[in-house]
């Protein structure tokens, strides 16, 4: 049992530098491409979403909305999503591989009221490792599947004619 709880600390402590380094990296099509530290998010306005789990459980994250992050890093919103630039989406990739799509004009307020957040927090407590540090949640839909782990970046990109 003492020679457990060394390797434990270890473990923990190498898990929590991890985290420390970890920057949410937004680029693409936008004026000024991003790498966001925890710290940065924790200091966003905070937005809470909630999420019904494969499993049926309902859990409340907490984090900063998609928009936000979109508008600190100079993606079109508002009455610049016209033309060419409604044409334009969000790719948030993941530690896995896992990949989902979203158009900039449902993630905008004054087109649509979706609750779509970066979540560094579940029921008040930060992510576990294996789904953290940050989750991608869209609140409201029939299924969980575009509500992601392990979010690692937003890539702004456009449909080609």
């Amino acid at each position: 049992m003492k020679k457990i709880l060394p390797i434990t600390l270890l473990l923990l402590s190498g898990w929590a530098f991890c985290q420390s380094g970890f920057k949410l990296k937004v680029s693409g099509d936008v004026s000024t491409p991003l790498e966001l530290s925890l710290t940065d998010l924790s200091k966003m306005p905070r937005k809470e979403a909630s999420l019904k789990d494969k499993d049926g459980s309902v859990h409340r994250y907490t984090g900063v909305a998609v928009q936000d992050i979109l508008a600190k890093a100079g993606a079109p919103s508002g009455k610049e999503l016209h033309g060419e630039n409604i044409s334009k989406y969000v790719l948030a990739k993941c530690a896995d591989g896992y990949q989902v799509l979203f158009s900039l004009a449902e993630l905008d307020a004054s087109i649509a009221d979706k609750n779509v957040i970066v979540a560094d927090t579940m029921d008040g407590k930060p992510l576990s490792e294996s789904k953290g540090p940050l989750r991608i949640v869209a609140e409201g839909e029939k299924k969980p599947a575009r509500s992601s782990y392990q979010l690692e970046s937003l890539v702004i990109g456009q449909i080609k004619k």
